[in-house]
């Protein structure tokens, strides 16, 4: 499957080019001899920049989009990084944008202790906001392209108590935002497939409208109590529509690993390498290498990917194991100020310093490799080029004053430059 939301990639780039120079010193002759004018232009130079931290700066010049090793063509416009590190943008794996309150009045949380009451809690978060879920999301997601986020998967709650207005809320915000963020929907039902009738027909009705890229579920056995039921009807969906899975998976025991020896035999059955992602899995960290190793060979075969949030020591993936065999993990910010929780902020820096918190890591590799999964983890799960900065590879970065990737994601200072497909998207924390 081809995401709907790589057709954004560079779309919309000649509304901000303009915007571009913006930035720039424009001080000295060599970017005197860059255009500043209104008119779009297909080359940019980011003058004075140091990828990953170098000690020398140097010049990014895109064509196109993409960072090439060639001269700068004539008429190419000009931004003066003012020596900042030039790193790769993030991509955010797993996010819930319909869901939040970002933006609005504070919400008081109430108790809570079960999956079920959170879902009441949920749709009484819905039914008091003022804001429709597209401006809400819009809100959030912008937001996230300021933190130097260019991708997410969004996952988007379909029941009865929604019908279909968190898919159409979600879309609207992503064509909104097609010239800064490449989006993934998945249409996820937090409130079961099988326990909550009409969540099916809701389902197929996201699938069939082509507005989603993916086809959620939720702990087959511990919240649903029909695994098979539940497996059967989301693969079923996935394979009739051409379309992805990603599940939620919760269960910490033997019942999670169930639920993904039966993702496994179903994926391999239907022939959707590639296709399927399991988020969360927190059945897997507690395992032996020895076990972690097995199923981590399966997952590699078939090509599914995971995704995890870091919420806890205890709860993240072992995210160097599972690459080591080959398993493609991603990073995401989940919730964001709804009513599972108060906290979360969409800022995937941020979550590449929880990452790091969590797993209790202190040297600079360990810490670039952090920020290496918050930046390629989420892209090799989205299925999208890696921005490594390299010649070919899509010009999406951020431009920070730092002195490398290790020391940004300690201090998590302000991204003062987003730039996707070659294009000033945001400046200084506000999107342009």
């Amino acid at each position: 499957m081809t995401p709907l939301s790589r057709r954004g990639m560079i779309a919309g780039a000649a509304a901000l080019a303009g915007t571009a120079t913006a930035f720039s010193a424009g001080s000295s002759s060599a970017a005197s001899r860059g255009r500043h004018d209104d008119r779009p232009s297909r080359a940019v130079v980011f003058r004075n920049v140091r990828p990953f931290g170098t000690a020398k700066p140097v010049d990014l010049v895109v064509v196109d989009g993409k960072i090439t090793d060639g001269p700068a063509p004539g008429g190419a416009r000009v931004v003066d990084g003012g020596g900042r590190v030039a790193l790769p943008s993030l991509v955010d794996a797993h996010i819930h944008p319909d869901k939040t309150s970002w933006g609005g009045d504070w919400v008081s949380r109430k108790p809570a202790s079960s999956i079920a009451e959170y879902c009441e809690q949920d749709v009484e978060l819905f039914k008091s906001q003022k804001r429709t879920v597209g401006e809400r999301s819009y809100g959030l997601m912008a937001h996230a392209v300021t933190r130097g986020t260019r991708a997410m998967r969004a996952h988007v709650d379909v029941a009865p108590a929604y019908d279909l207005a968190g898919v159409e809320g979600v879309a609207e915000a992503r064509r909104k935002l097609a010239h800064a963020l490449d989006v993934e929907i998945v249409a996820f039902p937090q409130h079961g497939v099988v326990r909550t009738p009409g969540t099916a027909e809701l389902l197929e009705e996201a699938a069939r409208g082509g507005q989603i890229d993916f086809v959620g579920g939720i702990d087959p056995i511990s919240f649903d109590n029909a695994m098979d039921e539940q497996l059967d009807l989301i693969f079923g969906l996935a394979d009739r529509h051409g379309i992805g899975v990603d599940i939620h998976l919760h269960d910490r025991d033997d019942k999670g690993l169930k639920v993904m020896q039966a993702i496994i035999e179903r994926t391999r059955a239907l022939g959707l390498r590639g296709k399927v992602n399991v988020s969360h899995v927190f059945c897997l960290p507690g395992l032996s290498d020895a076990d972690l190793g097995k199923m981590a060979a399966d997952l590699s075969d078939l090509d599914i990917s995971l995704t995890t949030v870091a919420p806890n020591e205890s709860l993240v993936l072992p995210v160097g194991k599972l690459q080591e065999h080959g398993v493609r993990v991603g990073l995401g910010s989940d919730g964001v100020r709804d009513s599972w929780s108060p906290f979360g902020n969409a800022d995937m820096l941020h979550r590449a310093h929880i990452l790091g918190w969590v797993t209790d890591v202190r040297l600079d590799d360990e810490l670039n490799h952090v920020y290496d999964v918050a930046a390629h983890g989420g892209s090799d799960v989205m299925q999208l080029d890696r921005t490594d900065l390299k010649a070919g590879s899509p010009a999406d970065f951020v431009l920070v004053k730092g002195e490398g990737a290790p020391q940004v994601v300690v201090d998590m200072p302000q991204r003062d430059l987003v730039v996707k497909g070659g294009q000033v998207v945001a400046r200084d924390g506000e999107l342009v």
